[in-house]
C-alpha cells in the first residue's frame, strides 16, 4: 500500500490547483498530488489560475510568486475574499523576508522556497488538508454586521472576516492601519458584534493623556492621593468592566506605564492611585496603531512582551489608495448620511467627480475623503448635483496632473500591440511589454509621489531597496 496516498479517512475528493509558469516545478507537484490520490489541475498565470482559485472548487492551492502576470503575493486578497478559498502555500524561487511576511500575515498555509524537497511538499500538502478537513467539520456561517464599514474589495472583505472572527472571541486585538483608514470603525464593530455590545465602549486616547495624569486616568484615584484629588475618581480601565476597552494609538502610551498595563492585561486587577485595595476589571483589548511597533520594540520605545500580549489577532487596514473601487460606495454612503442630518435633498455625484475621487491618492484615507464630502454639500447646499468645482483646489489640481502623465489616447496605450510590420507579436513578446510598460509607469508615479525618497517608495510599495533600484536603473537607463 502507498503510504503516502491520503485516503479517504484525511479528506474526500480533494482538489489540488498548481499556479507557477515553471513547466518542470508545476508538472512534480500535479503528480505529487496525484499520487496521492488527488485532483491537480495546473496554470501558467495569473489570469488562468485565478478565476480557477476563486472558484470554491479547490482545496489547496501551490502559488508561485512571480509569474509572467503579476506577482502570486498581491494576488492572495482577491483569492481569500473568495467564498470557498483554498489553504494556500506559497512556492517561490526567490528569497524574500518582506514577501515571506507579506504572504503569512495574509494567512497563507506555508511558505516554501525552491528547491524544496518532496517530502517537504508533502508534508505541507497533507497538514493543509487535514487542516482544512477540521475547518470544515468545526465551521459555522460567519456573519457580521458591518456598522458603516463600506466596501467590496478583497484587501477590506479580508479584514471584515478576520473582524468577524475577532467578535466572536475574547482574544486580544490589534488593528493597525494609516492615519483615518476606520481604525476606531472597526473597533466598534468588533465591540458590536461581539457577546459584550450591551457593555461599554470605552475609548482611550494614548496620544493625548496628560503624562501628570495618565495612571489617574487609566486607574483611577482616591480622594487626596495628589493635591487636585478632591473626590474618588473611577479609571476608565474600570468603567469597561463587562466591555471593550479600546486603546488608540497604544505606541503612544508611555514606556514607563507599559510594565504596568502589561500586569494589568494578564492579571485583569490593578490598583487605583492612592488606594491600598486592588480593583478587578473583566474588560476585552482592542488596540489601535499607524506606526511600526516592531521597529519600536528594536528602538526601545515599545516593550516587547507588551507586543506580543497585543497582537493576537492582528488586523491591518488598507490604505484607501489600495481599494480605488469602494470609493465611489463610500462617498455615495456619506452624501446620504450628510443630506439626512441636514435634513436636506439627496445629492447625486456627477461621474467626474468620482473619476477625480478615484484618482486621488488620499494621504488622509476615509476621514480625509468624508471631510471633503462635508465640505463640498456645506459650501453649496442647494445644488442637487456634486460637480468638480466642489471640490477642493489641490485634489482638482492632482487629477489635472496625473492625467498629463498618463497615455491620452487608447491608440497610444496600446501601442505595443503591433509590431513594426503590422503582425501581431507572439503572446509572451506581448505580455513582456506590457509588464514593462506598467512598470514604468508606476515607477515614475511612486518617484513622483515620494519625491524621490527611497524609503518612502520601499514602503509605499512594498519593494525592497535592491529591487527597487535594479527597476530605476532599468528605466531610467
Amino acid at each position: 500500500m502507498n503510504r503516502d496516498r491520503i485516503t479517504p479517512q484525511d479528506e474526500r475528493e480533494a482538489k489540488v490547483l498548481i499556479i507557477d509558469d515553471d513547466e518542470g516545478m508545476a508538472y512534480t507537484l500535479a503528480r505529487m498530488a496525484q499520487d496521492a490520490g488527488l485532483d491537480a489541475k495546473t496554470a501558467a498565470s495569473l489570469s488562468q489560475g485565478l478565476p480557477l482559485a476563486a472558484s470554491g472548487n479547490y482545496d489547496v492551492l501551490f502559488l508561485d510568486v512571480r509569474l509572467p502576470d503579476g506577482s502570486g503575493i498581491d494576488a492572495i486578497p482577491e483569492i481569500q475574499a473568495s467564498p470557498s478559498p483554498p489553504e494556500i502555500i506559497i512556492i517561490t524561487a526567490f528569497s524574500d523576508r518582506d514577501g515571506a511576511q507579506m504572504a503569512l500575515k495574509s494567512g497563507v498555509w506555508d511558505y516554501i522556497e525552491k528547491p524544496a524537497r518532496i517530502d517537504t511538499l508533502k508534508l505541507s500538502l497533507k497538514r493543509a488538508l487535514q487542516y482544512r478537513k477540521q475547518k470544515k467539520v468545526n465551521e459555522e456561517p460567519l456573519s457580521a454586521a458591518r456598522n458603516g464599514i463600506i466596501g467590496e474589495s478583497a484587501n477590506l472583505l479580508m479584514c471584515i472576516t478576520l473582524m468577524a472572527h475577532a467578535a466572536k472571541s475574547d482574544a486580544n486585538v490589534i488593528i493597525s492601519g494609516e492615519t483615518g483608514t476606520g481604525k476606531e470603525v472597526f473597533a466598534r464593530a468588533i465591540h458590536n458584534n461581539s457577546a459584550r455590545f450591551r457593555r461599554p465602549f470605552i475609548v482611550v486616547d494614548c496620544a493625548s493623556l496628560p503624562q501628570h495624569l495618565t495612571e489617574s486616568i487609566l486607574f483611577g484615584h482616591k480622594k487626596g492621593a495628589f493635591t487636585s484629588a478632591d473626590s474618588d475618581r473611577v479609571g476608565l480601565i474600570k468603567e469597561a468592566d463587562g466591555g471593550t476597552l479600546f486603546l488608540d494609538e497604544i505606541g503612544e502610551l508611555p514606556l514607563a506605564l507599559q510594565k504596568t498595563f502589561l500586569r494589568v492585561l494578564q492579571e485583569r486587577r490593578f490598583r487605583p492611585v492612592g488606594s491600598k485595595k486592588e480593583v478587578k476589571s473583566n474588560f476585552r483589548l482592542v488596540s489601535a496603531t499607524n506606526r511600526d511597533l516592531m521597529a519600536a520594540v528594536e528602538k526601545g520605545r515599545f516593550r516587547k512582551d507588551l507586543l506580543y500580549r497585543l497582537r493576537t489577532i492582528v488586523i491591518d487596514l488598507p490604505a484607501l489608495r489600495e481599494r480605488p473601487n469602494d470609493i465611489k460606495e463610500i462617498a455615495k454612503y456619506h452624501m446620504a448620511r450628510f443630506c439626512q442630518n441636514a435634513d436636506q435633498p439627496s445629492r447625486a455625484l456627477s461621474d467626474e467627480v468620482v473619476h477625480i475621487l478615484q484618482q486621488y491618492d488620499w494621504p488622509g484615507n476615509v476621514r480625509e475623503l468624508v471631510n471633503t464630502l462635508e465640505s463640498a454639500v456645506a459650501l453649496d447646499p442647494t445644488c442637487p448635483t456634486l460637480y468638480p468645482i466642489h471640490l477642493p483646489e489641490h485634489i482638482r489640481t492632482h487629477s489635472l496632473e496625473k492625467g498629463r502623465r498618463e497615455p491620452s489616447t487608447s491608440a497610444e496605450k496600446n501601442r505595443i500591440v503591433r509590431q513594426t510590420d503590422g503582425k501581431l507579436p507572439t503572446m509572451k513578446t506581448y505580455r513582456r511589454h506590457a509588464t514593462e510598460a506598467a512598470e514604468k509607469q508606476y515607477l515614475s508615479e511612486l518617484l513622483h509621489q515620494t519625491q524621490g525618497d527611497i524609503d518612502e517608495a520601499c514602503k509605499i510599495s512594498g519593494l525592497k531597496r535592491a529591487r527597487l533600484y535594479e527597476l530605476m536603473k532599468k528605466y531610467r537607463g
